[in-house]
């Protein structure tokens, strides 16, 4: 009969787009930027997200590794920098993972450092941009707002 639904329909919710916030920084200082993103991961492990940083540059994620260690006096981001090729699981349970490659299905924020949108963004639930004064970071930074802004996703901004 038109217009009845089958007895075994149901309605599931749709999938929450990802949140996505840029973090404007006045510097182009990396060591600033870096700074930033060590206090977003705290804070987002404070309240019990899970954080997956992204770049395509393995020596900026040392820099971050070292970073995480001593950024704050009485503070400590338990973290794993993962090597190249690697793709985290859920048996990785750090709260915070660095890598150039892949992240695990079990990450909640993905703090993105790449010139590029990286392929899984869309699995987080948010992703964050840290862009800096310093010319090519701020113009990929400018290409991934707007791939983000033509395809619909929900934007923030946050001049530090």
């Amino acid at each position: 009969m038109l217009g009845t639904l089958p007895t075994t329909w149901r309605c599931y919710p749709l999938h929450k787009m990802t949140r996505i916030d840029f973090y404007l920084l006045s510097s182009t200082d990396l060591t600033t930027r870096l700074q930033l993103v060590c206090k977003l991961a705290e804070k987002a492990i404070g309240r019990a997200q899970t954080v997956f940083i992204h770049s395509n540059s393995e020596s900026d994620l040392a820099m971050l590794d070292r970073a995480l260690w001593d950024f704050r006096a009485m503070s400590f981001v338990a973290h794993k920098l993962l090597p190249a090729g690697y793709v985290a699981s859920s048996l990785d349970n750090e709260p915070v993972q660095l890598s150039v490659g892949q992240p695990g299905n079990d990450r909640t924020v993905l703090i993105n450092l790449a010139d590029e949108v990286p392929s899984f963004f869309s699995r987080f639930e948010r992703t964050l941009e840290v862009i800096d004064e310093e010319p090519d970071v701020k113009t990929a930074g400018r290409l991934r707002y707007r791939f983000y802004q033509q395809r619909g996703y929900p934007l923030k901004h946050h001049k530090m």
